[in-house]
């Protein structure tokens, strides 16, 4: 088994107010979040970590929530700062801070930039206001408008725009026109997924009415040429970039990456080579357990559970992630990232191939690859099932 690379998610778990389709560990804001006392929690929870480190650099950062831009400035600029004091950074690591356009207060991008964030990642979800407040949204499109045009003049790497289809009571013409009016605000990423009803949601105790099958597959279809005609490229399921900007904190988790996870409820992968094992890890949900005082004199944990990835799935796992994605990958990372060999699935790959769910291919380096076919994506589900 083989060290792959190393992210490190963040998780901030406040809200102005839950959305009625979130299942995400998100918390409505009541009162000041204390920020200072949590930004502490997070570092501290980061140092229990680092033996998971095993010598790597960092490649990427994601602050997710909740609503991390609810956080001031100077907060956030002290967390990265005490990041990087615990684990050095890759020399062009890439930080994104998630921001919903009703938080974002005039040039607070700009100062976002300033303390090393280089990428944010904007939730519009949708550029209708009858939709927006269907969805539980505090924005309004001209919100959405302003957030998007701060971002693209803050002098960020990149941006990435949040876009959802199959809304209750969306039309054909209005998800296309949506997705026009993303377009043409010019982020050089554009995250575009339909929108799913999850248990333990507002919307999964009182469903609203969706689209039919039918109108979803006809705005999945024609969205997609629109966003290849813009000079998009659709590198993974939901994920759509121009050339050179796709997301490198996603596109780790999806190559079976490692990712340490801190923060409320915050999840965490990690490979142990010399113990030939994968283990997940997953910290305290709440806000208040997590920020609780330690009860004795030894350093309080934040952790939650871990386990060890048993190995009947570890294969399910691996192409869970390494399916989603576009690109072509060499047969070797199976035996690289999950220490199993490859034949433990080369029936599964026989099925796959005569159902003309997946190509074998040679890369130029003479490696043998796998590549998903466009009915492979279709029907995933299904090429998934060969490895249950």
């Amino acid at each position: 088994m083989k060290l792959p690379a190393l992210s490190l998610y963040v998780h901030i778990p406040w809200c102005v107010q839950k959305c009625p389709y979130c299942d995400f560990n998100s918390h409505s804001q009541k009162g000041i979040i204390p920020e200072t006392d949590y930004i502490q929690d997070l570092l501290n929870d980061l140092k229990q970590d680092l033996h998971y480190v095993q010598g790597r650099l960092l490649k990427s950062i994601f602050i997710g929530g909740g609503t991390p831009s609810l956080l001031t400035e100077a907060a956030i600029g002290k967390l990265i700062k005490g990041i990087q004091a615990m684990i050095p950074f890759e020399e062009n690591i890439e930080i994104t801070l998630e921001a919903n356009p009703g938080t974002v207060e005039s040039g607070r991008f700009k100062g976002y930039v300033d303390i090393g964030i280089n990428r944010i990642s904007i939730g519009i979800q949708s550029m209708q206001n009858d939709k927006l407040k269907a969805l539980g949204r505090i924005h309004d499109a001209d919100e959405a408008i302003k957030a998007a045009e701060q971002a693209r003049n803050a002098g960020l790497n990149s941006f990435n725009l949040d876009l959802m289809h199959g809304l209750p009571g969306q039309s054909l013409e209005d998800a296309l026109g949506d997705l026009h009016k993303v377009i043409a605000l010019k982020p050089k990423h554009i995250s575009w997924y339909q929108l799913t009803i999850e248990e333990n949601t507002q919307f999964h105790s009182r469903p609203p009415k969706l689209p039919e099958d039918e109108a979803l597959w006809d705005i999945q279809e024609q969205g997609h040429q629109i966003l290849t005609d813009a000079g998009y490229q659709q590198y993974e399921i939901s994920g759509y970039s121009l050339p050179d900007y796709q997301c490198q904190h996603n596109l780790n988790y999806w190559r079976f990456g490692d990712y340490l996870g801190i923060g409320c409820g915050a999840h965490g992968k990690i490979s142990l080579p010399i113990q030939n094992k994968i283990v997940r890890t997953v910290k305290i949900k709440h806000p208040k357990g997590y920020m609780a005082p330690s009860e004795s004199e030894q350093p309080k944990s934040y952790l939650f559970n871990s386990w060890q990835v048993e190995q009947d799935d570890l294969p399910f796992e691996f192409f869970m992630n390494r399916l989603r994605l576009f690109e072509a990958f060499d047969q070797s990372e199976f035996t690289d990232y999950t220490g199993l060999p490859i034949n433990l699935v080369a029936q599964s790959f026989i099925k796959a191939s005569e159902q003309g769910l997946i190509l074998q291919s040679v890369s130029k380096n003479n490696a043998q690859q796998w590549q998903v076919t466009a009915k492979g994506h279709r029907y995933l589900n299904d090429l998934l099932e060969l490895f249950v």
